[in-house]
C-alpha cells in the first residue's frame, strides 16, 4: 500500500502540522495537571469544612473544672454552650466524681454528647483531682449528696 505524496505546493509555503504523538502528548499533560489542580481544590474545600465544626474535647471541660478548690461527689450535666459558648450549644456535658482515695483525691469522669435524638458519646476522659480543702466523700464519711 503506498500513501500518497504532499503536493509541491504545501512544502514550498512552508506549513507544518503536529503529529498526532504529540497532541496526545499535550492532552495527557493538561488531563494530568487538570485533576492535580481539582484535586487540590478539593482539599481545600474539605479542610475549609472542618475548621467550621467545633472541635469537640473533653479536655476543655477539664480544663474548666480544674480550676475549682473544692471537689463535691456529685453528678452534674449542662450545655456545654454554656461553658465554651455558641459554636458548643448543641452539645451536652455531664461530670460524675467520686471520690477515689480517702486523702481527697478524687475521680473526676467527664462525657461530653453530641447533638440529636440519640445524643451520641463524643468524648470521654476521666482524670484525678487531688483537692484537700474538698469536703469528705463517702470514703471519709461523708457519703455522696442525694443518698
Amino acid at each position: 500500500m503506498t500513501f500518497p505524496r504532499p503536493s509541491p505546493n504545501l512544502r514550498a509555503r512552508g506549513v507544518r502540522a503536529f503529529t498526532l504523538l504529540e497532541v496526545m502528548i499535550a492532552i495527557v499533560i493538561f488531563c494530568t495537571a487538570s485533576f492535580a489542580i481539582l484535586a487540590l481544590v478539593s482539599q481545600s474545600v474539605d479542610n475549609a469544612r472542618r475548621l467550621q465544626k467545633p472541635m469537640i474535647d473533653s479536655g476543655m471541660l477539664a480544663a474548666q473544672f480544674s480550676a475549682t478548690n473544692k471537689i463535691y461527689e456529685e453528678t452534674v450535666s449542662g450545655n456545654l454552650g454554656d461553658i465554651l459558648g455558641d459554636a458548643y450549644r448543641d452539645y451536652t456535658w455531664e461530670r460524675n466524681a467520686i471520690e477515689y482515695d480517702s486523702n481527697r483525691l478524687f475521680m473526676v469522669d467527664f462525657k461530653i454528647y453530641g447533638p440529636g435524638r440519640d445524643k451520641p458519646l463524643i468524648s470521654d476522659m476521666t482524670n484525678l483531682f487531688y483537692r484537700p480543702e474538698s469536703p469528705p466523700g463517702h470514703l471519709d464519711g461523708g457519703g455522696m449528696p442525694g443518698r
